[in-house]
């Protein structure tokens, strides 16, 4: 028997977590860098990088986004959709 695992890259799970919160009213940037974390303890890419990914591929799927993750400028949250 063979085994075989699919490679799960950051830009796949945040498509993933995006897709998974696609009918909620938005996605808040803060759940899902928490959540990839989660997923991959290991990813060395920053916050800001993750927030650039899910952002992305929530404007591919038409999902709004609350760019809430804390920021070290200060900047309040952003909604965007």
């Amino acid at each position: 028997m063979t085994s075989s695992f699919h490679t799960v890259t950051v830009e796949k799970a945040a498509e993933a977590y995006v897709l998974s919160r696609g009918k909620a009213r938005f996605l808040s940037t803060a759940q899902a860098i928490r959540a990839i974390r989660t997923l991959m303890p290991a990813c060395k890419a920053t916050d800001r990088e993750l927030e650039e990914l899910v952002a992305a591929a929530s404007i591919v799927h038409g999902v709004p986004v609350a760019f809430d993750a804390k920021t070290i400028d200060g900047a309040e949250p952003r909604l965007h959709s």
